[in-house]
């Protein structure tokens, strides 16, 4: 790389470059020539750019797209006109083009259509804590933590299709490509605060539309995929014959100098400094992520309060009694899917929506309602934030006879903990819940207000090459931070 009159390249640029041959010097060039030299440009240091207020994510996604009408956001409205026409109601405006244009259709196919019959509420709704916030029936355990929460009812993105739960990862559109999701940035901004635990953890069954988070961060900065099995919790994170933990040490020991000697020859491969990474963390994963995911010294009442003696709920329980403990261990961002059993993801209630809401909710609100309550009076609910998304919402009209269709232009997000208000609702949908129409926000101010709350600053996360738009950063949601 071409350095300022009078300056030196660092030795690990010059051998890269060097290594590119006249290719790299003229790649080196055009960067300087453009603004985004090394020498203008220096990665996070791994410490808050201010004060934070929080200091790990539990980031909970229900795959398909959980209907906002019935879970955190009541419209009665829709029993009201239930069964007629949106033009033949007073709220025919909703459907006007310039309000459908944030539209981006990545596929036509039936999915994300315009569905005109209005559909009624199918679940009542009671109002809940000092706060008496309303929340749908079938999330009671919820609904009991409702002054921990800041729900956010007016949300929208752009992509009417499941590449949607890419974008609220990414915060880009499926067409414009793959990018690095909020917890590689997570990971990027931040360093460790156990050294023996990876500091991005994904828990449960992922979506098939997920390749890499980290994507042009590097693989480093990909999640651990982590199983709640404390026989086998690592993928290869066990050798295939007993090794006693000297001989492991030996052999780490000669992968780490011969790692080294190649570093030396490719100082810029991002796939070999992950790979010695990985090296490094998996020898201290042998040991104590096992003992993350027993719960044996778990009380009895702690099991009962997450429902791991019930079948229903046991599963996805358990996922978030490991992800109490991964926390409280000092790993940074856990992510936890639910219902990504299918591409699409089991909350895509197209057809008997009821049925598929009732069930789904059995298996995550008791589990939900634990995790605020146990995280709270361990005293980590101020420095742990939780997220409770879902890709889009579903439409005010019925899809068939019982379901309800993708719906991209209002939905509901929840967050708690981590310096955030409690117990407060901002931002409206419309009455029948079609648009946000009181303080919009894109799928990024949820990140942004993340990020804010970790002490970090996404414009300082930039890297060179990469230049973001302005919409990828998002804005703090301020009125829900306290």
């Amino acid at each position: 790389m071409f350095s300022p009159l009078g300056q030196l390249p660092p030795r690990r640029a010059f051998l890269a470059d060097m290594g590119m041959g006249f290719t790299g010097l003229a790649l080196g060039a055009m960067l300087n020539r453009d603004g985004v030299a090394r020498a203008d440009w220096a990665p996070p240091t791994g410490k808050p750019y201010f004060p934070p207020k929080a200091k790990s994510v539990i980031w909970l996604f229900m795959a398909g797209g959980v209907s906002q009408m019935e879970s955190f956001d009541p419209k009665p409205m829709l029993t009201k006109y239930g069964g007629k026409t949106i033009g033949e109601t007073p709220f025919a405006d909703v459907q006007d083009p310039k309000k459908l244009a944030i539209e981006k259709v990545a596929a036509l196919d039936a999915n994300g259509q315009q569905r005109n019959t209005l559909y009624p509420m199918q679940i009542g709704f009671r109002k809940y804590g000092e706060s008496g916030v309303e929340i749908s029936d079938w999330f009671p355990h919820i609904g009991n933590q409702v002054d921990k929460l800041a729900i956010v009812r007016s949300m929208w993105t752009t992509d009417s299709n499941h590449g949607a739960q890419v974008q609220f990862h990414t915060g880009r559109h499926k067409n414009d490509g793959l990018f690095p999701t909020l917890g590689a940035w997570v990971h990027y901004g931040l360093g460790a605060i156990n050294d023996n635990l990876p500091q991005f953890i994904s828990i449960g069954q992922r979506e098939s539309h997920f390749k890499r988070e980290g994507n042009y961060l590097g693989p480093t900065h990909d999640s651990v995929p982590l199983r709640i099995d404390p026989s086998n919790p690592l993928d290869y994170g066990s050798p295939e014959r007993p090794v006693s933990r000297e001989s492991r040490s030996i052999g780490q020991n000669l992968i780490s100098e011969l790692n080294a000697m190649r570093g030396i020859e490719y100082p810029n491969d991002p796939a070999l400094a992950a790979r010695i990474a990985s090296y490094e963390l998996a020898f201290q994963m042998q040991t104590s992520i096992p003992n993350l995911v027993d719960f044996s010294k778990e009380t009895k009442e702690t099991h009962a309060l997450y429902g791991l003696d019930k079948p229903h709920c046991r599963e996805f329980g358990m996922q978030l009694l490991a992800a109490r403990r991964l926390v409280e261990q000092g790993v940074r961002f856990v992510q936890v899917y639910h219902g990504s059993v299918v591409a699409q993801g089991s909350w895509d209630a197209h057809s008997s929506l009821k049925a598929n809401h009732e069930e789904n909710a059995l298996q995550v609100d008791q589990p939900i309602g634990a995790l605020l309550e146990d995280l709270d009076r361990r005293g980590l609910l101020d420095e742990t934030l939780v997220v409770f998304a879902s890709e889009f919402g579903r439409t005010p009209g019925s899809q068939g006879a019982d379901g309800r269709d993708h719906h991209i232009f209002g939905f509901t997000v929840w967050m708690a903990g981590g310096g955030l208000k409690r117990g407060v609702v901002h931002g409206a949908t419309d009455e029948i819940g079609f648009h946000a129409v009181e303080d919009r926000h894109y799928v990024t101010d949820i990140h942004a207000t993340i990020l804010h709350q970790l002490g970090l600053d996404s414009r300082k996360l930039e890297i060179p090459g990469r230049k973001r738009l302005e919409i990828d950063h998002g804005k703090p949601i301020r009125e829900i931070i306290a």
